[in-house]
């Protein structure tokens, strides 16, 4: 518990205090967001405003991390895990496609910055490296960071994404990986549209995580095998990394609720959706998350749903897609939208949470 103590402090104090110094740098610079003619009409206003503010978030957990690995040592506790490297590899890897599509925006002056070619290209190859790696470094059990088999709460061991091995079953689980990767990173790309909804939602997220991978440690199988106890490695790092994004988030929060005085812009938001999907792998709970992130599900499929009945009847379902723009073109005020969609964030956290832990009554052999 203090090592994750530890992490959500330290990444919130690094995010906070780090955020208004690269505002000031942003501002100074005249490096600030370009804003859409066909949005929101109220959108206008934020034209110029600081991006890049996911540097902040990035920083936060990676100081967190290394606080903790360092604490450890000097306690004698242990150092970093394979599961840690492996979820926050994932997490800088795309914060780092995200910071060469920002760099190109603003220092370029290419307003689109990455094409999108090479945005899914940069994804693949970051996918197909975790896909390969999460499968490596067994304990002393033979307990590897990732799994072949589909997983909800625990694998569901009848349904083996990697085909039993072979090189057919890797490839199946590397496309598995990739559309999982690509599938979280732009979901949460897609939700950051306001004002504190993709942070506030993450932040979210990250502690519904916090609580999940922390259950994960005090009854892990690598402890004492009883029954409910979960077949996950490294449990705690994955905790003390879900802590760290709920520290950065917040802290970046509080620079970025309305009205924002700074975006994450892609540098953030692609690298927050690497950590969904990182700690979902690594948890052995892919279909959990679903639940947890129903709001950027909801988010990636009001788009998706928007593009194919447009092209199939040149009609639109909603008045704009993402679904959050479509309350904006309906009259809702910005911070109405960002709040009641907060809300159903908080409730389908609260709700893979009480999933989480039912599963875990049953398993053991008490009533639920």
């Amino acid at each position: 518990m203090t090592e994750i103590i530890i992490a959500g402090g330290v990444a919130f104090l690094v995010a906070v205090f780090l955020t208004p110094l690269l505002i000031r740098w942003f501002s100074a610079e005249g490096l600030g967001q370009e804003i859409r003619e066909d949005g929101p009409q109220s959108h206008l206003r934020k034209r110029g405003t600081p991006t890049m503010g996911g540097i902040a978030i990035l920083a936060g957990i990676t100081v967190a991390y290394l606080i903790v690995i360092i604490f450890r040592l000097i306690t004698g506790s242990g150092g970093p895990t394979a599961s840690g490297l492996l979820v926050l590899g994932l997490t800088l890897a795309l914060g780092g496609v995200g910071f060469a599509d920002d760099f190109i925006k603003l220092f370029k002056g290419r307003s689109l910055g990455l094409t999108s070619g090479a945005k899914l290209i940069l994804q693949l190859v970051i996918a197909v490296i975790f896909g390969l790696l999460i499968l490596q470094f067994p304990d002393e059990k033979g307990l590897t960071p990732g799994s072949t088999n589909l997983s909800f709460i625990r694998d569901i061991e009848i349904i083996d994404i990697g085909l039993g091995g072979g090189i057919l079953g890797v490839l199946v689980f590397l496309v598995f990986i990739f559309i999982l990767t690509a599938a979280w990173s732009n979901a949460v790309n897609l939700t950051d549209g306001l004002d504190g909804l993709a942070a506030g939602t993450t932040a979210m997220v990250m502690g519904a995580y916090t609580l999940v991978t922390f259950w994960q440690f005090r009854n892990s199988c690598e402890t004492d095998v009883i029954a409910g106890c979960y077949q996950v490695r490294d449990p705690l790092d994955l905790a003390v990394l879900a802590a760290a994004g709920l520290g950065a988030c917040v802290g970046f929060l509080w620079w970025n609720a309305a009205p924002a005085k700074i975006f994450m812009g892609d540098t953030g938001s692609l690298a927050l959706g690497g950590l969904v999907a990182g700690l979902s792998v690594a948890s052995r709970t892919e279909l959990l998350m679903v639940i947890i992130g129903a709001l950027f599900v909801i988010e990636v499929a009001s788009v998706a749903i928007q593009v194919a009945f447009f092209k199939a009847t040149g009609k639109r379902v909603f008045r704009m897609a993402p679904f959050h723009h479509h309350f904006e073109k309906g009259g809702w005020p910005e911070t109405t939208v960002v709040v009641r969609f907060w809300i159903i964030a908080g409730l389908s956290a609260l709700l893979g949470v009480a999933i989480f832990y039912a599963e875990w009554l049953g398993s053991t052999g008490v009533a639920v």
